[in-house]
């Protein structure tokens, strides 16, 4: 199998793809002006924490549950990889990490070709508020309008001042109003990502200038989800990752209003994701059902009937560049791991999407812990290439009140020590019926009744692995020989 830069170059991609960005323009599919673009993206969110998608907090999310209302949103989204830099830096290119290079906290590779690109080159203006750091190197992204953490800060708190997105967002909608161009913005919350919203580590890291919020859900309000135990502690942390949803939810509302206020809102194709999982043990920063579903939300006035909801498709992050450069009329990328999911905003039914892959690599402290994943509509299969009974998982998700008191507990409770274990050492395999058990509490993968589904999903991951280039094939082929696991990279 050529590799992504043989296929490249084989293929004359500069000369290739760039022609035919020129050649066929930017045009709305129903017909005269260009088709504007609005990604909002959530950080740490996890996908039942809106209202639309159960969440049970009254009006924490009425911003985001009022968009699913005007437009469409899927019960099987994932991203590819559940961390902040690599999951953006996938969505933009529309590759998987182990394909463009950016496995962690680093660049994409310079020859993999970004939405940037190619939207500029077709015209279009190109905006960022946050997260810009998460997507490196900043040339290759082609920005004309950018807003840094520092600039989107409200007190010492980054990227969590719904007042500051609106007024940056009108701000870059006006700039294209006087540039008379088509636009692409990604406003990136910095909500609910740690530190929490009155939590002891956000006074710890901003003293006393916090960022402001206008509503605190409290401990009794708070729903602690079924892989954490309800310990006061718990429940406690995770009042204050709802209370940063919640200001979330604010920042997304007030992005939205600033596009009304411009006179954009019905030529713009709206979409609204979480970048992964919420920073709790085992969610962010897995391969967990926790970990890579996410909320995803197109609103496309005139285009999506109003109140639909897709229950059967799978699409994840990968499926996003193709699907914008098909919403504008663009040609496709050649070597793009994604594709377009258009068809399902149309009302069409879409092949082949039963199933996603996913993947992990490092975390921002460059720790390794390899992982991959296959999930369809029932069952998930995690392989766990770093697990050799030694090795323990930390990452921010540990950081926190929560990740202490389980430590704690796990001293006088059997069932809490076993659950501290599984996410300190993992195990080589686990197989769970995400159907039943969508908090993954019991590892079905010596269950003599599963056998054959099993191996069917091995198979299914090993066929991802090969056609994809994936350089942990070789330890997954030769899983049964502990030794080849730490050939994998």
């Amino acid at each position: 199998m050529p590799t992504r830069r043989e296929f490249l170059k084989t293929a004359g991609f500069g000369a290739i793809c760039g022609a035919a960005l020129r050649c066929r323009g930017y045009f709305s599919s129903g017909g005269g002006e260009p088709l504007n673009i609005l990604l909002i993206t959530a950080d740490d969110m996890n996908y039942d924490t809106p209202g639309v998608y159960g969440g049970v907090v009254p009006n924490i999310t009425p911003h985001i549950d009022r968009l699913a209302e005007q437009g469409m949103h899927f019960r099987n989204a994932h991203v590819n990889i559940a961390v902040c830099q690599p999951c953006r830096q996938s969505l933009m290119t529309g590759c998987y990490p182990h394909r463009n290079g950016a496995e962690g906290f680093e660049p994409i590779d310079t020859d993999v070709p970004t939405l940037g690109e190619r939207l500029r080159e077709a015209g279009y203006l190109n905006g960022i508020l946050g997260k810009e750091r998460h997507l490196q190197p900043e040339g290759k992204y082609c920005w004309d309008f950018i807003r840094r953490e520092g600039e989107l800060a409200s007190g010492l708190g980054i990227g969590r001042d719904p007042a500051l997105y609106h007024q940056y967002s009108k701000e870059f909608f006006q700039k294209a109003r006087l540039e008379k161009k088509p636009f692409f913005l990604m406003a990136n919350s910095h909500d609910p990502h740690r530190p929490f919203a009155g939590s002891d580590q956000e006074a710890r890291q901003w003293g006393e200038d916090p960022p402001e919020y206008s509503r605190k859900i409290l401990p009794e309000e708070a729903r602690v989800p079924r892989f954490l135990p309800d310990l006061p502690e718990v429940r406690r942390e995770v009042a204050e990752y709802m209370t940063s949803a919640h200001r979330c939810d604010e920042t997304v509302g007030a992005v939205l209003a600033a596009l009304k206020e411009s006179g954009f809102e019905d030529n713009t194709l709206v979409m609204f994701i979480s970048d992964n999982g919420m920073s709790f043990p085992f969610a962010k920063a897995n391969c967990y059902l926790t970990s890579t579903k996410t909320p995803w939300i197109v609103r496309w006035p005139g285009k999506i009937k109003p109140g639909t909801v897709d229950e059967r498709h799978f699409i994840s992050g990968i499926d996003f560049m193709p699907t914008i450069l098909e919403a504008v009329n663009l040609s496709n990328v050649p070597g793009m791991d994604g594709r377009s999911f258009l068809p399902l905003l149309r009302g069409k039914d879409q092949a082949n999407r039963t199933q996603v892959f996913t993947e992990f690599h490092e975390t921002f402290a460059k720790r390794r812990y390899p992982m991959r994943c296959v999930q369809n509509r029932r069952f998930g299969y995690i392989f766990n290439f770093w697990c050799d009974g030694e090795t323990a998982m930390t990452m921010d998700s540990t950081s926190g009140r929560t990740w202490k008191a389980m430590v704690a507990a796990a001293g006088t409770s059997l069932e809490i020590r076993r659950r501290v274990d599984m996410f300190r050492y993992r195990v080589p395999e686990e197989f769970y019926d995400f159907a039943r058990d969508p908090d993954a509490l019991h590892n079905l993968i010596d269950d003599p009744e599963y056998q054959a589904e099993i191996e069917k999903m091995r198979d299914e991951l090993m066929r991802w692995m090969i056609r994809t280039g994936d350089p942990a094939e070789k330890a997954f082929r030769n899983r049964d020989e502990l030794n080849h696991l730490s050939e994998q990279s």
